[in-house]
């Protein structure tokens, strides 16, 4: 079935079995690798993407339903010239170490920032609760967060 969208706000069209992961299509026939295979279950958060502004793993989230929707990766957020503020903020407060989970957890908290834009400690943990992390102990995740909010500035 030919299934189209916009991503990373320009049009995609690829033609694909409907029930194929969103995750697969977008790293294999798109070129998008930034959605990382974690644990393919669903519950490690580092495949996370947008849809419709909304996060979903796209290891479990089928291809047919983003038809006429917008998805957003972590390719979508910077611009040629510079990181966004979430991007940055992260380098900044040493949030990233080995980057499995970073595209995932960045699009979770794109989503919490565009929604609740001074989100409290206690919001942004709970945003997290998806994304799995191994390696920062989510302190600087969450300061780095916190740090853009405070900034008014966009994700």
């Amino acid at each position: 079935m030919t299934i189209s969208f916009l991503l990373n706000g320009r049009a995609a069209e690829v033609d694909a079995d409907g029930m194929r992961s969103l995750l697969s299509v977008l790293r294999e026939e798109l070129g998008h690798l930034a959605a990382k295979p974690g644990c393919c279950e669903g519950s490690c958060g580092a495949c996370t993407v947008l849809v419709n502004d909304r996060p979903v793993v796209a290891c479990l989230y089928p291809i047919a339903l983003t038809s006429g929707k917008t998805v957003r990766t972590a390719e979508g957020l910077a611009t040629a010239d510079a990181l966004a503020p979430l991007q940055q903020a992260l380098l900044d407060h040493r949030g990233l170490q080995c980057g499995a989970c970073t595209p995932g957890i960045l699009m979770t908290l794109t989503a919490l920032l565009e929604r609740s834009p001074a989100p409290s400690t206690h919001e942004v943990r709970t945003a997290l609760a998806g994304n799995l992390c191994r390696c920062t102990g989510y302190e600087s995740i969450v300061a780095a967060t916190l740090t853009v909010a405070a900034a008014g500035a966009q994700p």
